[in-house]
């Protein structure tokens, strides 16, 4: 009887010795869930800065791009280069 309890002891030793730290990370977990919820739906909700540049750029790139084409036919007809803000092209400044 006393060699079947002492497997059983060793088992309730390491567990004592295991849980404390695992209690603690786990509450530290729990914690800090909110704040780590928190950040990801306003990191979500809000575009980056980069994000915001890469847009920026690419909009100038689509828009210098058929102004050049514009001016490359204006060239080729021999006649001046047209404003292209009135034809849905909007230039940001």
């Amino acid at each position: 009887m006393i060699q079947s309890r002492v497997p059983l002891r060793l088992a309730a030793l390491a567990a004592l010795l295991l849980l404390p730290g695992c209690l603690a990370k786990t509450a530290v977990d729990v914690v800090t869930l909110p704040v780590r919820v928190t950040a990801k739906a306003v990191g979500a909700a809000l575009p980056s800065q980069k994000k915001r540049d890469q847009k920026r750029g690419k909009a100038l790139r689509k828009y210098e791009e058929c102004r050049g084409k514009e001016e490359r036919k204006a060239a080729k007809d021999h006649r001046p280069v047209e404003d292209l803000a009135g034809r849905g092209v909007r230039a940001r400044g």
